[in-house]
C-alpha cells in the first residue's frame, strides 16, 4: 500500500511541470458558452465612422468608457433632438445592434428638471452594457446630465437601471448650458408623451 502511494505521489509530481507548460490550463472550457462583446477597436472603428471624427479622436472618448465599464454587448446609434428652459425634453430614434447580430428600431423619450436651458440637435451612439434580453432595455433609465465629461467634442455620460448600464456618447449643434436630472426610456414605438 505504501508503494502504491509513493508511485502515485511520483507520478502526480511529474505530472505537474507538464500541466505548468500548457497554455491552455485554467483557461475556459471550449464547451463554455462565450459572451459576445464589441472589443475596443470594433468600437473605435464604428464611433469614429458615426461621428465623422478620426480614431483617435474616438480612442480617446472610449479609453475612459472601456475603463470604467469594459466591453459592450451593443451599441445604440441614432439622432436626437432636445430642448429646455428649467424643465426639459429629450426625443431620439436609432437602431439597437448586438454583437450576436440581432437589431433593431428603437426610440427614446425623456424629461429633465434642473438649472438647464437652451436646445440642441445631436448625434448619440449608445454603448449598451449587461443586456441578455432585448425586452429589458425597454424600461426608464435615470440620469445626470451634468455630470458628463467632454473630450474631443464629444459628451459621455452613464445611465443605469436594472444592471443594465447605458454610456451615451453624443456630439451636437445648439445652444445648451446648465445641468439637469431626468430620465430616458426607450420603447419599440415612437411615443410623444416623455413619461
Amino acid at each position: 500500500m505504501r508503494r502504491a502511494l509513493t508511485a502515485l505521489a511520483a507520478i502526480s509530481l511529474l505530472a505537474l511541470p507538464v500541466l505548468a507548460q500548457d497554455p491552455e490550463y485554467g483557461q475556459p472550457s471550449e464547451y463554455s458558452e462565450p459572451i459576445d462583446t464589441y472589443s475596443q477597436d470594433e468600437v473605435v472603428d464604428a464611433v469614429a465612422d458615426f461621428f465623422g471624427v478620426t480614431a483617435e479622436a474616438a480612442a480617446s472618448v472610449l479609453e475612459r468608457v472601456f475603463s470604467d465599464l469594459g466591453r459592450p454587448v451593443g451599441y445604440v446609434a441614432g439622432e436626437e433632438v432636445a430642448g429646455a428652459v428649467g424643465v426639459g425634453l429629450r426625443y431620439g430614434e436609432g437602431y439597437l445592434t448586438l454583437k450576436s447580430g440581432e437589431r433593431e428600431k428603437v426610440y427614446w423619450r425623456g424629461p429633465s428638471i434642473g438649472w438647464d436651458a437652451g436646445g440642441n440637435a445631436s448625434r448619440v451612439f449608445v454603448l449598451v452594457y449587461n443586456l441578455d434580453d432585448v425586452d429589458r432595455l425597454y424600461q426608464r433609465f435615470p440620469g445626470v446630465e451634468g455630470s458628463a465629461y467632454f473630450i474631443a467634442g464629444l459628451g459621455v455620460n452613464y445611465q443605469r437601471a436594472d444592471e443594465i448600464t447605458l454610456a451615451p456618447i453624443r456630439s451636437g449643434v445648439g445652444l445648451r448650458a446648465g445641468a439637469n436630472v431626468g430620465y430616458l426610456a426607450y420603447s419599440r414605438n415612437r411615443r410623444w408623451l416623455p413619461f
